[in-house]
């Protein structure tokens, strides 16, 4: 199996430092709105990442931390009155739903950042004591220069930071030795979050947290760390700065990035009017549509959602849950239960459909060819079975297409459709809800006709749906 290594700008055999288990840190989101389909490539594709480790045998221990304190969750707080840890609390609950809705699996942990403070302040003092990390009137910096090998994850030098990409400085106060440096702690302001520590009440630095994260949960060096290309400068070369200088020893193996998504070949803003969040994403498709148009690209390509590209992905999804379908029809109806000599000979093709996807995704998790393994397959499922086959072939191809696709984290058994009788129950239960101001009760009704593939849009003239 082979990664490509934002380190080293090149593909390299994966060898874990313990055989059989994989340890894998994984950048979350900051919880302060829903998240976006920016925020949602990472995880459809690390998700399936470690899903593929998996079904290669190794344990992965996968650790993704959600950041519930920072500048965004605090001026939420201020607009809305409420406090930041509501706020943080209401979005990472908002967060794992669409993260279930897109089939990604829960990490072996999530950390938050708020209950590691002490571990930060840990070794923000180790490195003061190394001195890596300076006090000035309460906000500890980072002495970037004096970690040598800095910027050889960004590959920048930096000199070259210094005198010409002034943008790309670490931003901070006049007060720092050197403008390069960047903060570690910082003392709080009024009216926000704050932890007591030796050098002033505040709160840590964005950079700090992973580290500490990733150390307490996976150990002081491990196999992957992985986040979107954003996160490489300078959020992930300043993690291996602090934690090196800290731990004396290499922090991450393998470093994995992956590309931006654009809509509509266009940088997704707020103020471009294309900004979508997967909740809204989620009211026009199934979001196992979503994931498929995200895998539908190998993770290093820049992807560009659009409307047509939705549609084509569901379309060719449909393609995979039709084919089971017909499957499932074949198998109840076989004549003969065990298998035919005649019928050997598929199960050999079946096997190198196989051995195909597993080329694709061990050459660094391409898996756009995986996908067309996939689709190969289900072309010699809807060619060569039929009625004449035993239950047991059938169940075998059949086997194999839901393995293979499970691998991807796609689901493709079809659901149940509810009568139309027990639709307009459920929005008649959910209107009286809301008159009873149940504002919850309401949600959870939206939100198990939306599992169910059923999008409400409320109108003036009452409450229309339709079937995803």
């Amino acid at each position: 199996m082979k990664i490509y290594n934002t380190l080293t700008k090149q593909k390299e055999e994966f060898i874990p430092l313990e055989p059989g288990h994989v340890s894998m840190y994984v950048c979350g989101p900051t919880v302060y709105n829903f998240i976006h389909i920016g925020n949602a490539r990472p995880m459809i594709v690390f998700d399936t990442v470690r899903r593929y480790m998996e079904h290669k045998g190794y344990d992965v221990n996968y650790v993704s931390n959600f950041t519930d304190v920072d500048d965004k969750i605090i001026a939420k707080a201020i607009e809305e009155g409420v406090t930041s840890e509501e706020v943080a609390q209401r979005y990472i609950a908002e967060c794992k739903k669409d993260m279930a809705d897109m089939n990604v699996k829960p990490a072996t942990t999530h950390p938050l950042a708020t209950q590691e403070i002490g571990g930060m302040i840990e070794m923000i003092s180790d490195l003061i004591e190394k001195g890596y990390a300076y006090n000035v009137n309460g906000t500890v910096y980072f002495r970037t220069r004096k970690f040598e090998e800095y910027g050889k994850l960004s590959h920048k030098n930096l000199e070259d930071l210094r005198s010409g990409n002034r943008s790309l400085l670490v931003s901070g106060e006049d007060q720092k030795e050197d403008p390069l440096d960047f903060v570690l702690w910082k003392p709080k302001k009024e009216g926000e979050p704050a932890w007591d520590s030796p050098w002033s009440a505040g709160r840590p630095g964005w950079h700090i947290e992973c580290s500490v994260m990733s150390k307490k949960y996976l150990g002081e060096e491990i196999d992957i760390h992985a986040g979107g290309e954003d996160l490489v400068f300078p959020h992930h070369e300043n993690e291996i700065a602090q934690s090196e200088a800290c731990n004396g020893r290499h922090f991450a193996r393998y470093w994995m990035h992956n590309a931006f998504l654009n809509i509509d070949n266009k940088k997704m803003s707020k103020s471009l009017g294309n900004f979508f969040t997967v909740r809204e994403i989620g009211e026009k498709y199934d979001l196992q549509v979503l994931r498929f148009f995200m895998l539908s690209a190998h993770y290093r390509s820049p992807l560009n959602f659009s409307a047509e590209l939705m549609e084509s992905s569901k379309n060719a999804l449909e393609r995979i849950v039709t084919a089971v379908e017909n499957l499932k029809f074949l198998k109840e109806a076989a004549k003969t239960e065990e298998l035919k000599p005649e019928e050997a000979a598929g199960l050999t093709e079946l096997d190198a459909f196989e051995k195909k996807f597993d080329e694709a995704m061990d050459d660094d998790f391409n898996t756009a060819d995986a996908i067309s393994a996939i689709f190969e397959l289900v072309r010699f499922a809807n060619t060569t079975v039929g009625g004449e086959n035993s239950k047991a072939y059938i169940q075998a191809v059949l086997d194999r297409v839901t393995a293979l696709s499970d691998i991807l984290g796609l689901i493709v058994e079809k659901k149940e459709e509810m009568l139309d009788q027990d639709i307009e129950k459920l929005i008649e239960d959910r209107q009286t809800a809301r008159k009873a101001k149940d504002f919850a009760k309401a949600d959870e009704i939206r939100n198990l006709l939306l599992e169910k593939g059923i999008i409400l849009e409320d109108t003036r003239e009452g409450v229309k749906w339709k079937r995803a």
